[in-house]
């Protein structure tokens, strides 16, 4: 669902990372997810319908992560909030593989948890990629895209059903390290092209996902 090379080498980077350091002996977690974004710049619109702002509001991603013992490990997150920056209230179409006005974050964080017991908390830090896109409906200006650095914060639970599979709660802060600039010199413009948000693009996710061990 990516579809951009930019995220992909990133992804790919962080993975042979992950596999290279990896102890012999690890829980490797795969978390397909589920969220919302809220807080910050993901407080564009008000909307006054539950519909609408979970279409304005939703995120799908997933996590791949190891765990030396269960308890200190490295994690590869990636997340899209395909609706960020349209307007979905009334007659607006909701579309999730449609990531033009979208904000996608792909992080390679650090994790601590407790390693024994079904019921795991954990905290997470790292940092990434946050890929913001902007798309005008009606075509008045060019599409805006930025790759910048972001960094991520949080924590959440996993509870183990099971020796192979769980559920997780998560809730983790996001912020951009630099100005989110239009960088496709093929469109210059005197207006456009300039920051199309500020320098301290930061928001919330929180998110539930089912967790497989092996």
């Amino acid at each position: 669902m990516i579809g951009i090379s930019h995220l992909r080498r990133s992804a790919l980077v962080l993975l042979f990372l992950a596999l290279a350091v990896a102890p012999a002996r690890a829980d490797w977690l795969l978390t397909p997810s589920l969220g919302v974004v809220f807080g910050g710049a993901a407080n564009s619109f008000v909307l006054n319908d539950l519909d609408d702002e979970f279409e304005q509001r939703m995120t799908v991603g997933g996590s791949v992560a190891f765990l030396h013992h269960g308890l200190f490990g490295l994690e590869v997150d990636y997340s899209a909030a395909p609706n960020f920056f349209q307007f979905t209230g009334g007659t607006g179409n909701f579309d999730i593989l449609d990531l033009n006005s979208s904000v996608q974050t792909l992080m390679g964080n650090a994790v601590l948890s407790r390693s024994h017991g079904a019921f795991r908390p954990y905290v997470v830090a790292g940092v990434g990629t946050i890929r913001v896109t902007l798309q005008s409906a009606s075509d008045v200006f060019g599409d805006l895209t930025s790759n910048d650095t972001g960094v991520n914060i949080g924590g959440g639970a996993h509870v183990f059903l099971g020796k192979h599979f769980g559920l997780r709660g998560d809730v983790r802060y996001f912020r951009g390290l630099e100005p989110l600039d239009d960088e496709d010199p093929s469109t210059d413009d005197d207006f456009f092209d300039q920051q199309f948000t500020k320098e301290d693009f930061q928001f919330w996710r929180g998110s539930v996902g089912v967790t497989f061990r092996f």
